[in-house]
């Protein structure tokens, strides 16, 4: 650890230096430029998921930056879909390598529901603006800026550092997945640092927390079907496929799943608590309590975000039935989409929901494989740069462990061995969050920060 604070005592004044200038010394493509490039290549459904354009351009820097075919890997299970997987040698590798990752995929944006253009990035009133700028193109060019960067200063690294930018994380993470499943060797690490997440919240400007993850639930697909034999609807049976269908959703939503903690969640309730707002102390207390006053977790479920946390949830999101206005409905069906915690099983979850459906006479089956990926360890040799490194950029900033309630690529590196660190440290309003909506954006100064953290805490935990 004393070597992390010392490091951190000489970057407070490097990063005083770059804030003052607003520059990155010794970078000849700023990441700035990288993030624009690639907001203007549409890699959204629109863009016919084509991610081909967004690597050929990363690639072309790459290799006028002096990477060879030997370190640029560009493959992947689709055609349209490749990953692109670089390394940056270290001269003498006495530790393993590290993977560093983002993703090249964007959700649609919808230009008329747009101020300004969503694949062009336009800088306005300190932001800039274009879909993918905080979702996850913006992680994606700091990895390359950064990378380019290293290998002009000739770094003396102790080990092989990886950036996998990969293909398909807003949908089905195949892309990830094929890769380790047949290109093990080329994302091969201790652990894994991930852009996609971890952001600084800040609360009335101020940076309060620097969320640290290591863990996100698990997200899972389930059919609720109800079947019947239908007939004529001016002669209606005493129940019908849709009624039964809809008293089970019923029942569903009723349904809380059991609190269930683990480490990461355990101690993000922990250390939030001393800057939560004092009204929600009670229940915060409780969450961490062994023996918890019933009715204040209560209250539990109308806390959105603390409940998502503190156990799995599954809710109703797609609804059909019926095959015409004057029939009795032979079939109805839900989709249901659970967010499992980590600690738990897919098995479990399915004869949960089985056995609220059964009463209704309503069937139950998996409609997306689940795929599992434990809690990473809260590793000190991780942690610690990281929370050293955020207090000097923003003193007084908590550093908070945390489980994901989304997904990323995270969980199929965690499932295959590779613990997982994601912190973008990109700083938001958490009543302004755009990724994925109308008018996504970061903040001018918020990227240049994350770019230098990204820059230093790669450097913290690479050089001997």
């Amino acid at each position: 650890m004393r070597k992390f604070l010392n490091h951190a005592t000489g970057l407070a004044i490097l990063l005083t230096s770059l804030s003052a200038c607003g520059a990155e010394p010794g970078n000849e493509i700023p990441a700035r430029d990288i993030m624009a490039e690639l907001i203007g290549v549409n890699t959204a459904p629109s863009g016919g998921n084509d991610i081909r354009p967004a690597v050929d351009l990363l690639v072309r820097h790459l290799k006028a930056a002096g990477f060879d075919d030997h370190d640029i890997h560009v493959l992947g299970h689709e055609e349209k879909l490749p990953n692109l997987v670089v390394r940056l040698r270290s001269a003498a590798p006495a530790r393993r390598p590290i993977l560093l990752m983002a993703h090249l995929d964007v959700v649609e944006a919808l230009p008329e529901d747009w101020s300004t253009d969503p694949f062009t990035m336009v800088e306005r009133d300190g932001y800039y603006y274009g879909r993918g700028t905080d979702d996850n193109k913006a992680g994606a060019a700091i990895l390359v800026a950064n990378l380019i960067r290293y290998k002009k200063e000739s770094q003396p690294f102790d080990r092989d550092l990886i950036v996998s930018l990969n293909a398909d994380e807003e949908t089905t993470g195949a892309a990830i997945k094929w890769l380790l499943s047949e290109h093990r060797d080329l994302v091969d690490a201790e652990f894994a640092l991930n852009t996609d997440g971890g952001p600084i919240l800040l609360i009335d400007g101020k940076p309060l927390a620097l969320m640290f993850n290591t863990s996100e639930k698990v997200f899972a697909l389930y059919e609720f079907e109800a079947l019947d034999a239908g007939g004529h609807s001016s002669r209606p049976h005493r129940d019908s496929a849709i009624s039964r269908l809809a008293r089970a959703l019923v029942d569903l939503q009723a349904y809380e799943f059991p609190i269930n903690l683990n480490d990461t969640t355990r101690e993000f309730f922990a250390r939030w608590k001393l800057i939560a707002p004092a009204a929600e102390a009670p229940l915060l207390e409780a969450l961490g309590s062994d023996d918890p006053e019933p009715a204040v977790l209560a209250g539990l479920p109308d806390e959105i975000y603390y409940n998502a946390i503190a156990r799995t949830t599954c809710v109703a999101t797609q609804l059909d039935g019926g095959h015409a206005e004057n029939a009795l409905p032979q079939t109805a069906r839900a989709l249901v989409n659970c967010r499992i915690l980590p600690q738990e099983s897919a098995e479990g979850t399915l004869a949960i929901l089985q056995a609220i459906a059964a009463p209704h006479a309503v069937t139950v089956k998996v409609v997306r494989p689940i795929n599992f990926g434990p809690p990473s360890p809260l590793d000190p040799q991780v942690l610690g740069p990281v929370t050293a490194l955020a207090e000097s950029m923003w003193p007084g900033i908590a550093v908070i462990p945390e489980m994901s309630t989304g997904a990323s690529d995270g969980v199929f590196t965690r499932n295959a061995g590779i613990p997982t660190y994601t912190v973008s440290a990109i700083a938001s309003d958490q009543n302004d969050m755009r990724a994925h909506g109308q008018d996504e954006r970061i903040g001018v100064e918020a990227f240049r920060d994350a770019s230098n953290f990204w820059y230093e805490l790669v450097k913290a935990v690479s050089l001997p």
